[in-house]
């Protein structure tokens, strides 16, 4: 018995709605800045040491941290992560 309820997945639906680059973008900030968040916390890294060592301003981290503002540089993610020593990892898929 077919399903007539089975049919494109949720991909399909938001690139037919023309939003699919804009929701991807929006997922892997939110989860960069919930990885950079969760290191802050079990580094036990405040934000104004983050600040100090990444040489910024506190409403350039705020950015970075946002999960929201998908306009963030690849070289701020890179230095933020560098600052607590790790390293961004970029690939396609």
């Amino acid at each position: 018995m077919d399903n007539k309820h089975l049919g494109s997945d949720f991909n399909d639906f938001l690139a037919e709605q023309g939003i699919l680059e804009e929701c991807t973008a929006s997922a892997v900030k939110a989860v960069l800045a919930m990885e950079l968040a969760d290191t802050m916390k079990a580094e036990h890294i405040t934000k104004s040491t983050l600040v100090k060592r990444m040489h910024t301003s506190r409403s350039q981290l705020d950015r970075i941290l946002d999960p929201n503002e998908t306009g963030t540089s690849i070289d701020s993610l890179v230095r933020a992560a560098a600052a607590m020593g790790r390293h961004l990892d970029i690939r396609l898929a």
